[in-house]
């Protein structure tokens, strides 16, 4: 993307040894002209947005005083990432972000040197420092490591677990809290900045270590020493469980004070051991809009930044599966008071807003938490609750061990809405849901179900939730087949498919969102077309019926064909020695990266076009 006007600092800026190069009366500057450059390029392309403008100035201060990325910054989750990405040669290209073949919409190791570890799930960045630091420490290098952590992956267990064991080794690490919501953080002022001056200091930090030295060999001393260093910084300052953690905590200071920030940092370069700088900024800074509503800034489509707000989209006559969802939660609610509904952290994305007002006391959002999250249904539902986990599909395989062992092994009354199955599209490969059928299909006791339009998804839901053990309903991001919603709460007989289209031949397995297209093949070839319903447990009788009227099964799904649904179609035929050609369609062995999920089906060969060449290839 290129600016009009002349004699900007950042048309020079073509890596972060140029931002060295500046003298730190620009750095100022450098930051209005990249805060400017992110909502210009934001605007034309989409993307995540409010949460890069409120780290501009870590962003700039980070590579001015680092050497990158021979020192690693590590990023959690990636959507602050945006201005790190275009001070490390990517800021021509930042209008394609998120597009297909376009800039990763989360830091990448395969496209650049300076995204030293891939991201898109949260609080991982700690845990991949540290390793960084030991096998870094483990080959004699004395290189930086650094973690951006933001004030919600914090949340995180992950999180942590990897302080605890970094505080315990005494590695080389610095933490970064990017702060702009926590209720921890205190007015951030003089007096604040002058003790997080004083506290990183190589002075204090050496008198800090000579002191324990002397101190610990006399322990009453010792003890007084330490109380009084925490009943002191306690009383100023937010960080006491970190440093119960093992970590010397800085801070909180003004994440918008440039200046400061590379004093800082600059003094934190030189301490060794574990580092905790805590930094409160402001999501959204510099653009008003966003400033006044971070979170409708968060992600968003292509906007006119010159306008105060965001244009809202007319409504539209269908609503998305999310939405679907989210109504049926609330009338479900309203007619069992079992039901209790719980999110990591996705209240908005999940589409629990309204289940969140209607029923607040019976609404649970744990943070960003996905294994608590299982865990807390399950214990739920042992005292007779009827939990309802909303999660994406991406995002329950971090609680695969709840699933199994605290849900299914105890076959528990918990149903899962899993949203953003299948291929999301901008997101990538990180949000993708390719897996669910396979890693929910081989668990004992699980009810599997994929709707084919939004009536079926409402329908499924009430059957899963009425269901005595643990079940699953997944479905894909946005809209289906545009199907009028029934808003009766009924259920589906079990295990049992429906045949969408008698033909001859040929007959179409298919399963949720790639029921229209198998619709649309099948038609033209004259075959039988299934909606399948279920993917555990199969409609054996039918496969059975059909196999002995048919000459070739097509399986499609969207989903991995390693242990998904047509795996399930061969076993079964096996089993009962059917001796039939099966075409399996699905998601291939790689994972598929970003662009709009009309793309990438098209790709995977699973819109019709693709579907139809791949069995005309087969039949021949």
């Amino acid at each position: 993307m290129t600016h009009s006007t002349n004699d900007l600092l950042l048309d020079k800026i073509n890596s972060p040894a140029d931002v060295r190069q500046l003298p730190k009366e620009q750095l100022k500057t450098l930051c209005k002209e990249v805060r400017e450059f992110l909502t210009q390029s934001v605007s034309v392309s989409g993307g995540h947005f409010a949460a890069g403008l409120g780290t501009v100035e870590l962003t700039v201060a980070l590579h001015y005083v680092f050497d990158t990325p021979n020192d690693k910054l590590v990023w959690d989750v990636g959507h602050q990432a945006y201005p790190h990405k275009i001070l490390t040669g990517r800021k021509d290209r930042m209008t394609s972000i998120r597009a297909k073949d376009g800039v990763s919409a989360f830091p990448n190791r395969s496209e650049s040197e300076y995204d030293a570890f891939g991201v898109g799930h949260s609080s991982t960045s700690i845990s991949a420092a540290l390793g960084m630091a030991i096998a870094s420490r483990l080959k004699g290098e004395n290189k930086q490591m650094v973690a951006i952590i933001g004030d919600g992956s914090i949340t995180g267990g992950m999180a942590y677990e990897a302080m605890n064991h970094a505080g315990a080794i005494d590695a080389n690490l610095l933490v970064i809290l990017n702060d702009n919501d926590m209720s921890i953080s205190p007015p951030v002022g003089a007096m604040s900045n002058y003790l997080t001056k004083i506290l990183s200091s190589r002075l204090y930090s050496s008198m800090r270590q000579e002191s324990k030295k002397v101190l610990s060999k006399m322990p009453t001393m010792w003890e007084l020493a330490r109380r009084t260093e925490e009943h002191i910084k306690g009383m100023v300052i937010p960080g006491t469980l970190f440093e119960e953690l093992g970590f010397n905590y800085i801070g909180p200071i003004d994440g918008h004070d440039i200046e400061m920030l590379v004093s800082t940092l600059e003094n934190l370069k030189h301490i060794s051991g574990p580092r905790f700088l805590h930094i409160v900024t402001k999501k959204g800074k510099g653009y008003p809009p966003a400033e006044k509503d971070p979170l409708g800034y968060h992600g968003v489509p292509a906007f006119d930044h010159t306008l105060d707000h965001l244009p809202k989209s007319a409504p539209s006559p269908h609503p998305t599966y999310t939405e679907v969802f989210g109504q049926w939660l609330c009338d479900m609610a309203a007619q069992d008071s079992r039901l209790l509904g719980i999110t990591p952290a996705m209240r908005e994305g999940s589409g629990l807003v309204k289940f969140s007002e209607q029923f607040p006391e019976r609404y649970f959002d744990v943070a960003i938490a996905e294994q608590h999250a299982v865990t807390l249904a399950a214990g739920q539902a042992c005292e007779g609750a009827k939990p309802v986990v909303a999660i994406y599909s991406t995002f329950l395989q971090r609680a695969y061990d709840q699933l199994i062992h605290d849900v299914a092994l105890q076959n528990l009354d918990v149903l899962f809405a899993l949203d953003r199955a299948g291929l999301v599209g901008p997101d990538g490969p990180t949000h993708a849901g390719s897996f669910d059928y396979s890693y929910l299909r081989c668990i004992p006791n699980m009810l599997v179900m994929a709707p084919a339009d939004e009536n079926e998804c409402r329908q499924m839901l009430t059957t899963g939730f009425l269901h005595n053990g643990c079940a699953a309903v997944r479905y894909p991001r946005g809209k289906g087949a545009g199907v009028p919603v029934d808003h009766a709460l009924t259920t589906l007989e079990i295990g049992k498919a429906e045949i969408r289209h008698t033909g001859s031949r040929i007959a179409f397995l298919a399963w949720g969102s790639m029921v229209t297209p198998a619709l649309n093949v099948g038609k033209q070839l004259a075959a039988t077309v299934v909606n399948m319903r279920f993917v555990k447990p199969i409609d054996e009788a039918l496969i059975l019926e059909l196999a002995k009227t048919h000459d070739v099964f097509v399986t499609v799904e969207e989903n991995a064909l390693a242990g998904g649904a047509g795996e399930a179609v061969n076993r079964f035929l096996q089993a009962n020695k059917i001796l039939m050609p099966v075409l399996n369609l699905g998601l291939p062995d790689h994972f598929v990266e970003q662009g709009t999920r009309e793309e990438l089906l098209a790709e995977c060969n699973l819109d019709a076009r693709g579907i139809l060449a791949g069995v005309e290839a087969f039949c021949a």
